[in-house]
């Protein structure tokens, strides 16, 4: 299982790596693991603020859909694109290509909620 050190993680199995004030989101390879085939990602948040673990977008994968939790308030600037057309990017990719979307943060205490890598894989049972 693939969970980089240099990452933060939420209790709902999203990622999260900062750099500046602006943040990528996605989801760990555990949970594309558990989750199968994705065959869709919908994000209709862009140029929302939204507050932290409020939904920003839902998974589909070939047996269900899940729900994707912003892991800090914030204001979410991009989406990645490329997910429209290869959204199984997040199977191979969900540290890189596979990304979800791009957010800018105010509040930089809220990072201080958020699981390590050695946190999250205690979590999972690693």
């Amino acid at each position: 299982m693939n969970i980089p050190a240099e990452l933060k993680y939420t209790k709902d199995h999203e990622w999260i790596r900062i750099e500046g004030d602006t943040a990528t989101v996605g989801i760990t390879d555990f949970a594309q693991s558990e989750l199968g085939d994705i065959v869709y990602v919908e994000v209709e948040t862009v140029d929302e603020t939204l507050d932290v673990e409020e939904v920003f977008g839902t998974v589909e994968a070939v047996k269900t859909v899940s729900d994707l939790f912003l892991p800090l308030s914030g204001e979410i600037t991009d989406f990645n694109e490329k997910l429209e057309d290869e959204p199984e990017l997040v199977n191979s990719d969900p540290y890189g290509d596979g990304w979800m979307i791009k957010m800018s943060f105010s509040d930089a205490s809220q990072l201080d909620a958020l699981l390590s890598a050695e946190a999250y894989k205690e979590l999972i049972g690693g």
